[in-house]
């Protein structure tokens, strides 16, 4: 087995962030393509610890999941809340001997603060933003980079497997 190595022949470390090195030996539309030809040069024996999958042209994209009102601030904020106050009241209880009384407690102490660091934020946005949002990190593109010395041949397998696009040889 061989340790893979940056461009300067130094052992890679995959904890530091550090710009890929290679050869591009494919480009691919999508994640799962990328995946899929890494993992069939894998089952072929290739030595994939040599290649590196780079996303390329990077976008941050929000999607908008809905309307955010007062009544989804407080209730969302009431109902986790009461969900920690559930989890102290139940630590609280095993030591009790009435075990409802701290269960309660908690339920009603946490939906109050939840409420409350809920309200607190959103009122503190002054209407700015009321809408609900998911954010994700996608690629334009998937490269797959190879140690130069193994470059053609990763090139040319991943050119037998028609899933994406394989640059020239030179």
């Amino acid at each position: 087995m061989t340790t893979p190595v940056n461009g300067n022949n130094q052992p890679r470390n995959p904890l530091l962030r550090e710009r890929p090195s290679g050869w591009p030996v494919g480009s691919f539309e999508n994640y799962a393509q990328a995946q899929r030809a890494v993992d069939t040069l894998s089952d072929n024996n290739f030595p994939v610890n040599n290649l590196t999958i780079v996303g390329v042209d990077l976008m941050e994209v929000e999607s908008v999941t809905g309307r955010l009102t007062w009544g989804r601030v407080l209730g969302g904020g009431a109902l986790s809340g009461a969900w920690i106050g559930i989890f102290i009241g139940l630590l609280l209880g095993i030591f009790d001997e009435n075990f409802v009384a701290p269960i309660l407690t908690g339920i009603i102490m946490g939906a109050f603060f939840g409420v409350v660091m809920a309200a607190v934020p959103y009122a503190m946005t002054r209407g700015q933003r009321d809408f609900t949002s998911a954010t994700t990190i996608v690629a334009g593109r998937y490269d797959i980079l190879c140690e130069p010395s193994l470059a053609p041949q990763a090139r040319d397998a991943i050119a037998q497997m028609n899933l994406g696009t394989v640059p020239n040889a030179e």
